[in-house]
This record gives structure tokens, sequence and C-alpha cells, in this order.
């Protein structure tokens, strides 16, 4: 299984950024989609999540209103939108995959990762 992210960079604040995440070597319809991200110094965090065929999503309460998380099984890309970015959302993104719509999330678990993709936004 490999999640590849990509799409982060350097933004100012109040701007906006579209990751993605291209999954290969899994049933993609089978599998939850989220994003995790972990800042310097700090834990790992989870930021969202989205069932396997879209109809459900959950947010951490941090980037409610401003991250939107979308997936596209026909392409096997789940995406994360986020605008009206801060500096405290600086940090490197995580996706992940799970078979599971769990609370494992919320426990910083997921069956597969991503390697990441650095955000950076600038006051």
């Amino acid at each position: 299984v490999q999640l590849q992210a990509s799409g982060g960079g350097l933004v100012q604040a109040g701007g906006f950024l579209r990751l993605s995440c291209a999954a290969s070597g899994l049933t993609f319809s089978g599998y939850a989609l989220g994003w995790f991200r972990q800042a310097a110094g700090k834990e790992r965090e989870f930021v969202a999540r989205i069932t396997w065929g879209g109809g459900a999503t959950n947010y951490a309460d941090s980037v409610k209103g401003r991250f939107t998380i979308s997936r596209d099984n026909a392409k096997n890309t789940v995406y994360l939108q986020m605008d009206s970015l801060k500096p405290e959302d600086t940090a490197v993104y995580y996706c992940a995959a799970d078979p599971k719509y769990s609370d494992r999330w919320f426990q910083g678990l997921a069956g597969f990762w991503g390697q990441g993709t650095l955000v950076t936004v600038s006051s």
C-alpha cells in the first residue's frame, strides 16, 4: 500500500492550499481516509476523516469550518482543502487509510500512512 501526499507549501495567513493524497495497492473504496498533522515539537493530531463513500466526515475543532475533506474514488485520491489558513496550521500533514471508521482515528491510529507534506503558514 502506498499513500502519496502532495500539495504542501508556503502560504500567507488567510490563504489557502489543497492537499492531495493518491493511493495505490488497496481497494480504495473499502477504506476510510483521513488527514493528520504534526507540528514541530508537538504530537501528531487528528485533522479530518471521511467515510468509504464520502457520505460522512469529521473534523478537529481547530479546523472545523475552514478545512474540507473529500475523496474521488474513481481517482483513488483524497483531498484536504484548507482555507483561511493560520500560522498555527503550520505542520507536516499526513494522509492515512484504515478499513474502519472508528474512534481509532481520534487516537491517532490508522492502518496505513503516507509520507507527509509540509505546510507552512506565515504571519
